[in-house]
């Protein structure tokens, strides 16, 4: 066996090489018998659900709680010492819930066999052997099936092992971990069902990091800490720091932010710290009060140096959440509360990094950069075998950029789209009701875009559109069947995540009211031409504003079809509807939709 290879299954306990023992097969995994070269297929996740549960009775219980497109099983372990094995039976003892999941990038796939382990040794007693008292355990091995039965080397180019691995996307070529707020998949619709059910206060979605090469073996972030709710935060960078600091003991170079260069290639341009938008697992849990954990070890570590940085994380996590989850669980239901209560007031729809910078000291390898003879463009060599401290600018002030006020009262969806709209919001367990009888010009607040720019290629099947543009106060009639989402819920800042047209995985910005940025109708050039001559001469304020544009504006004076839309614009046959986002806000809870 390799040095490094024993010195990693030593490292993730004495049990791990006994598991090799011929004949000691039943609980573990490929990766084990094959010292962490291997991982196995999916057969094998289905035959280890089981075999857990039989080989402890007391404490595992193995489900499906989903079916793939190709029609896998999607399976999940329910690990309790507590007798709690259902939702109810969580709540009526107080336990926080925890779920951990692996293999929403197929290829990434160290969580399924650092899970396993884990797990094993936890019920075996040999290892952190009381935390599953104070809390149920959710293992999901592996959440994309169908990419992970894609199954081939070099999958991962840019990763060291395992010899074979999945793949990043389902059979559907979704990317999973892009489609948390949109919810276009039965993966993801399977595992929001599965979120809502048991409510875990924390998600722990385990992945590997492609990127530059570095001494750093893992990162851990966490959400609330710069965003959310702000004492959840608190408990949000306690949990992080905590897990940060046992894997910095076991030896590991923990980081606490995404290690992805500002500029591609280039370390000296150092990095910047963010706050992830809902489609992705740690966005989408602090808008709904609870943490979401990210763990991304590092692609040019190799499997079994993986592997152990990851189980290392999964018992740490389990440790914090069994000694404070009852505590921190207190935090985020009264986060609810507070949320519930946040009508009138701003809300951040996005945030950024500020351009104030602190260096670090960061652990990477001497390099140079130099032109590619392939290429010809600017390469940057790292040298492995050169261990050097890079003292690298990193931008970790993170401040709200697009906000948007809570409606006092929520928002209206028309009859036209309330299908639609109802089915999404089901799916993540916002409220929202059906207003049985019409209303007749209420007062709501309505948004028209200023600008909207349609995005060249298309992201997960979708023609994405950037939106500006403002609400302001208008009265509508709103027919029977409209659907109202109010603002006095847990949920409310997912719900604007979702309806807020600006918001980065709104429902708009995601395409699906296309339709109202598009123009359908149009008006000859010959007609338009005489319209404006008629304009021109009725209209003196008209008549000044063109000739003001044509002065000052070289772009629309040279642009013939801009300048028959400037009165085109202006006529009694322009669309009124165009531009306008058909969702309302309105201050009032409308009769009957308490």
């Amino acid at each position: 066996m390799p040095a490094v290879l024993a010195l990693a299954l030593s490292a993730l306990s004495p049990a791990a090489a006994a598991a090799t023992a011929p004949g000691d097969t039943a609980l573990t995994t490929v990766a084990e018998r094959s010292g962490f070269v291997r991982t196995g297929r999916y057969d094998e996740v289905i035959a280890l659900c089981e075999a857990f549960a039989v080989r402890y009775p007391d404490a595992v219980r193995c489900q499906s709680f989903g079916t793939s497109p190709e029609g896998r099983p999607m399976k999940l372990l329910v690990v309790s010492q507590s007798g709690a094995f259902t939702p109810e039976q969580a709540r009526a003892q107080g336990l926080p819930v925890t779920l951990i999941q692996g293999g929403i990038h197929s290829g990434e796939i160290d969580g399924k066999d650092a899970g396993f382990l884990a797990l094993r040794e936890m019920l075996d007693g040999e290892i952190a052997s009381d935390v599953l008292r104070e809390q149920v355990l959710l293992f999901v091995p592996v959440f994309n099936v169908d990419g992970h039965e894609r199954f081939k080397a070099w999958n991962r180019p840019n990763q060291r092992g395992p010899e074979e691995m999945g793949w990043r996307t389902t059979a559907q070529n979704y990317n999973l971990n892009r489609d948390y707020a949109k919810a276009d998949t039965p993966e993801m619709r399977a595992m929001l069902a599965l979120y809502g059910k048991w409510d875990p206060l924390a998600y722990i979605d385990l992945h590997v990091t492609d990127g530059a090469q570095f001494e750093h073996d893992i990162s851990i972030m966490v959400e609330p800490v710069h965003a959310g709710d702000e004492p959840l935060r608190e408990v949000g960078l306690a949990f992080r720091d905590g897990v940060i600091a046992r894997l910095a003991e076991q030896g590991s170079l923990p980081l606490p932010f995404y290690p992805s260069f500002v500029e591609y290639d280039n370390p000296a341009s150092g990095f910047a710290d963010g706050v992830a938008p809902p489609r992705f697992s740690h966005g989408y849990t602090l808008l709904r009060n609870r943490l979401g954990m990210l763990v991304e070890t590092h692609s040019w570590r190799t499997y079994p140096e993986r592997v152990r940085a990851t189980h290392d994380t999964i018992i740490a996590s389990l440790q914090l959440l069994a000694a404070h989850g009852r505590q921190w669980q207190a935090v985020a239901r009264a986060a609810d509360a507070r949320a519930s209560r946040l009508a009138g007031r701003e809300v951040p729809l996005d945030y950024k990094a500020t351009e104030q910078a602190r260096t670090i000291e960061f652990r990477g390898y001497a390099y140079t950069r130099t032109p590619s003879e392939v290429s010809g463009a600017l390469m940057t060599r790292y040298d492995e075998t050169t261990p050097q401290v890079w003292k690298i600018p990193l931008r970790d002030r993170i401040v709200p950029d697009k906000v948007a006020t809570v409606p006092a009262g929520g928002y209206i969806v028309p009859v036209e789209h309330a299908a639609m709209v109802a089915a999404l919001l089901e799916v993540h367990g916002l409220r929202h009701v059906r207003l049985d009888a019409p209303l007749s010009r209420a007062p709501v607040e309505v948004f028209r875009a200023t600008s909207s720019e349609f995005a060249a290629q298309p992201l997960e099947g979708h023609q994405r559109v950037s939106i500006d543009g403002d609400w302001t106060p208008a009265t509508r009639d709103i027919r029977a069947g409209a659907l109202f989402v109010p603002s006095a819920q847990p949920g409310i800042r997912l719900a604007m995540a979702l309806l807020e047209p600006r918001a980065p995985d709104a429902l708009a910005a995601w395409g699906e009211f296309n339709n109202a940025f598009e123009r359908k109708e149009y008006m000859e050039d010959y007609v338009a031409e005489e319209v404006a001559r008629q304009m021109l001469a009725s209209d003196p304020a008209v008549k000044a504003e063109f000739e003001r544009r044509l002065r000052e504006d070289e772009a629309f004076a040279a642009d013939p079809r801009a300048r028959l839309d400037f009165f085109y614009r202006r006529h009694a046959s322009w669309d009124d509807r165009h531009g306008l986002y058909p969702v309302m806000r309105t201050a009032r809870v409308p009769a009957g939709a308490h």
